[in-house]
């Protein structure tokens, strides 16, 4: 469900960025955990989870489900794999790279299908409150 105001929109794409770099950490802290074998970086894990799903919940109550849940996933997708050779010696490939960048502009795109001023295109049945 979408909220109607753009203030209410914009506040929900700021929770959303955010659960999205908590999803980063959750990633970045159960490859740190070794299976959750190490103590601290379970913990960590176990905060970021719960972090990413509340704040993943609250964006949704102004983002549609569809959108809202790719846009986390694509960012958490892209922060760990671009995070994941600074913390852990992991390597980013050039083919790699290039499949992030695409990620990355649907992750834009699918933003840029939310705004308000595509949201009113004629012929399109408006959304239910």
């Amino acid at each position: 469900m979408t909220t109607g105001t753009t203030s209410g929109k914009t506040l929900s794409w700021f929770v959303l960025l955010l659960a999205g770099v908590f999803e980063i950490g959750y990633a970045l802290s159960v490859n740190g955990s070794h299976g959750f074998t190490r103590l601290n970086w379970s913990l960590v894990a176990v905060v970021f989870f719960l972090l990413t799903l509340f704040s993943l919940s609250v964006a949704l109550k102004g983002i549609d489900v569809g959108i809202g849940y790719a846009v986390w996933a694509g960012i958490g997708a892209v922060g760990a794999a671009l995070l994941g050779p600074v913390f852990f010696q992991e390597t980013l490939t050039p083919a790699r790279a290039f499949w992030l960048a695409v990620i990355i502009a649907g992750v834009v795109w699918l933003k840029l299908a939310d705004s308000p001023a595509l949201a009113s295109q004629p012929g399109e049945v408006p959304a239910r409150p």
